[in-house]
């Protein structure tokens, strides 16, 4: 949650803006002062221009947001940055011709807007679509232009852009899944190399998107790693089964003491056998520097927190830790009873000793 500031909700969804953004429209608002028309009317132009960018923006992360919802995939948030948006799907879809339709639905949002602007132009009594120039084109000219633009960088084949997510889905039609991720990725990472040569000659805009792109595919082809490595587990193969708990009535003197007892980082809090939130070592620490022993867990503990079963699969659990700030995820029966508690650290841990096992030439017999 750091560094971005919520904005709106439309449609059950969070809309959220990052600090960088407010860093772009202050230097584009400066640019458009210091310009050689530059007065408040031009500041006042381009902040509504920049606003209308970013609405396009967000109605292009919608598209892929609806897409996800037909095939019964949650969106977590929109996040806008200087560089577009990213909507956070809680998974990306399991057959390769859906993951084609969700990434597609965005830039096919860009090609509707821009018939419709082309529309409204041609009846406005505008220049004719092959006469406009960006640097003569009126607001409405430009706006359609902008949906064009976008609709051509977001199908470049870098992944892990809309273009290289479309081509990943394409070869995962004729090979497995990890080699389509890999060659995807491959190719995005060949992309944003052209991105920063390009960027060195033309604009320095475009060696940031070439550094933001092959750190995207970076991350991309090792979740993708990781993601087949827990392909086919289930919780109750990966969560910790031994664990101590506090009632939401404890002092933090209590929870003290288990953390110098044993390994346990973050605490499960239990109220009537319930749990009702989770106390984790970062707010305990922040507590015990503003509070004393005696102060209840029920005061520090986090009520925001995920939750899962033993029978659901690692993939579909894993994506819920983004966005949370409660690094725990408690695993409850069906009678809401935790049984165990699934943390990144002992997922790292699951995954290492699968990898290990994989490569055990013993083990292969």
């Amino acid at each position: 949650m750091k560094w971005r500031f919520h904005l709106t909700r439309i449609a059950g969804i969070d809309i959220y803006v990052h600090a960088t953004f407010f860093l772009l429209l202050a230097f584009l608002l400066v640019a458009a002062y210091a310009g050689p028309d530059g007065d408040w009317g031009a500041v006042v132009g381009r902040f509504i221009f920049v606003v209308l960018l970013f609405a396009i923006v967000v109605m292009h992360e919608y598209g892929h947001v609806l897409a996800a919802r037909r095939y019964g995939i949650g969106t977590r948030d929109i996040v806008l940055y200087p560089i577009g948006g990213v909507a956070s799907l809680e998974r990306m879809p399991d057959k390769p011709h859906q993951e084609l339709i969700v990434a597609l639905a965005g830039p096919a949002v860009n090609v509707v807007l821009a018939a419709i602007l082309f529309v409204i132009n041609y009846f406005v009594g505008t220049t004719t679509f092959p006469d406009i120039m960006p640097w003569e084109a009126t607001a409405l000219e430009q706006l359609m232009l902008v949906n064009i633009w976008l609709f051509a960088f977001n199908m470049l084949p870098a992944y892990p852009m809309d273009g290289g997510r479309a081509l990943r889905a394409l070869l995962a039609m004729v090979m497995p899944p990890n080699r389509a991720t890999a060659w995807a990725a491959t190719i995005g990472q060949g992309m944003a190399v052209l991105f920063v040569i390009a960027g060195a000659y033309f604009n320095i805009f475009l060696s940031i998107i070439g550094v933001f792109v092959w750190i995207g595919a970076a991350q991309e082809s090792a979740a993708a790693r990781v993601r087949a490595a827990l392909q086919g587990v289930r919780i109750r193969q990966a969560m910790i089964t031994h664990f101590e708990t506090l009632e939401a009535d404890d002092s933090l003197g209590t929870a003290i003491d288990h953390i110098l007892a044993g390994f346990q980082q973050d605490f499960p809090v239990l109220e009537g056998g319930r749990i009702v939130g989770v106390l984790t070592r970062a707010d305990l620490f922040h507590a015990l520097a503003e509070q004393s022993r005696e102060a209840r867990v029920r005061e520090v503990m986090q009520t925001d927190f995920r939750t899962t079963t033993p029978d659901e699969p690692l993939n579909h659990a894993l994506p819920r830790f983004d966005g949370c700030d409660c690094p725990t995820m408690p695993v409850l029966d069906e009678h809401g009873h935790i049984v165990g508690l699934l943390t990144m650290e002992n997922l790292g841990e699951f995954v290492a000793i699968r990898g290990a096992l994989d490569q055990n030439p013993r083990r292969k017999r």
